[in-house]
């Protein structure tokens, strides 16, 4: 089964930044700094640095697919670094958001 693209992931991330899709944050934080959101049955592990948005780490589509941050930087990008500045700060304030709604 072929792995995930960079550019398929990131067109994930950009509809839940156009808000064309629901992003959802998952309260499964697998590592300090990661975390795990799902976008209508895609599960991707972002990695966070004091709020703001690094890498995507891992993705799995609901097809089974999977794609991880070492196979998209053999071609020099990861889905995150496709993002504009706008939809970066979408994605970011969407999961600082719900994180907030999760602790109230």
């Amino acid at each position: 089964m072929p792995s995930l693209t960079a550019r398929e992931v990131y067109q994930q991330l950009r509809d839940a930044a156009l808000e064309v899709r629901l992003l959802k944050r998952l309260d499964e934080q697998p590592e300090p700094g990661h975390v795990q959101v799902d976008i209508e049955g895609w599960r991707l592990t972002l990695d966070f640095e004091a709020n703001h948005l690094r890498h995507c780490q891992r993705c799995q589509c609901p097809d089974g697919r999977v794609g991880e941050l070492d196979s998209w930087q053999r071609y020099g990008t990861d889905p995150v670094s496709l993002l504009s500045t706008w939809e970066l700060a979408q994605i970011e304030r969407l999961c600082s958001e719900q994180t907030i709604k999760n602790a109230v």
